[in-house]
């Protein structure tokens, strides 16, 4: 197969070795997250579009964020769940590096969104006479076209690099998904342009992320420290502590994954870190924001309740969406998401 810069490479699929053991319970573990996964975020995005009062910035991002969750563990997740149900764990080349391509713009992707919604808690808490004004939903788009152009940017870079590489075998890969270190390690070419290509831009967006959500919340630290009321300095706090979260299990997961060393007997503890950083966390999100934030339970507490007293159920679903997704742009509420 002709490869870019005149290489040629005598690997035409990669065999993903993935896991070795109790493999009829990791998937129905593995499918049992899935659904819960497209189940909570698909659930998360019709909620918010549904009710005129969650059309709020945040509300407007936590939709993105879901819709990313859903995207990224679909790159991943329905592959290895067929390797553990039919022990077929072949992917093809090109296979192998669309599964990239995707996986790297979604989580670049998911890793700025991150950072946005840290600015836009700052806005909300620091500047709430004039939040409306500042996070407007030209703004919030802006932000969100800004966010994916990154990503794709990220990911073109690190699989375009990847394309002048040679790979001559052996052909098993150590993983259970497509990523760039086990890849690099099945290259007979120079991977030193891959590797600082690697070096520099997980750097910037590490130390992007870093700096916009230690600033973020050194003015939201600040904007508390100043409320005189304790209620109202438990309620700002409040709004925090579901991006707080994510971002902690974001974060930490990669951290342990691409900061963790390289060393053969590291090779299970990083293959347990990406399940939870590709798997687990995407199921976990929609849940962290419903159970900690009283507007999202409330949306749902009375969206359970007209299931059964509703005759018309699924026709007034429909309508109520379509109402909601025409008066998405207004944003009603300033703090109190």
């Amino acid at each position: 197969m002709s490869m870019a810069g005149g290489n040629h490479s005598a690997v035409t699929e990669f065999v993903l070795l993935g896991f070795t053991t109790m493999q009829e319970l990791l998937f129905v573990v593995f499918f049992l997250i899935y659904i819960t996964t497209l189940v909570g975020n698909l659930g998360m995005i019709i909620l918010i579009r549904t009710y005129s009062h969650l059309h709020t910035p945040m509300y407007f991002f936590l939709s993105h964020l879901s819709f990313l969750d859903i995207c990224y563990s679909s790159t991943i997740t329905p592959k290895l769940l067929l390797g553990l149900l039919t022990e077929q764990k072949v992917i093809s080349f090109h296979g192998c590096i669309t599964q990239l391509f995707f996986y790297l713009l979604f989580i670049t992707t998911e890793a700025f969104f991150l950072a946005i919604m840290a600015y836009d808690r700052c806005m909300a808490i620091h500047r709430p006479l004039h939040y409306l004004v500042v996070m407007s939903h030209r703004v919030c788009v802006q932000l969100v076209v800004s966010s994916y152009v990154a990503g794709s940017l990220n990911a073109l870079v690190h699989t375009t690099a990847l394309l002048r590489l040679s790979f001559c075998g052996p052909n098993v890969l150590k993983h259970f998904y497509c990523e760039i270190p086990p890849l690099l390690q099945l290259s007979c070419s120079d991977i030193w342009l891959n590797q600082a290509l690697m070096l520099l831009c997980s750097g910037f967006i590490i130390t992007s992320l870093v700096l916009a959500i230690l600033i973020s919340y050194t003015f939201i630290l600040l904007t508390i420290c100043s409320i005189r009321s304790a209620e109202g300095r438990h309620k700002a706090f409040f709004t925090c502590t579901s991006h707080l979260t994510a971002v902690t299990l974001f974060c930490g997961s990669a951290a342990f994954l691409y900061l963790y060393p390289l060393s053969s007997h590291a090779e299970e503890e990083k293959k347990t870190a990406s399940v939870f950083y590709t798997v687990v966390t995407p199921m976990l999100n929609p849940f962290i924001y419903s159970l900690r934030n009283q507007e999202v339970r409330g949306a749902l507490s009375r969206a359970v309740r007209k299931v059964p007293s509703c005759g018309h159920c699924q026709c007034s679903s429909a309508n109520q969406i379509l109402t909601g997704a025409t008066h998405h742009s207004r944003w009603s509420r300033t703090l109190d998401a």
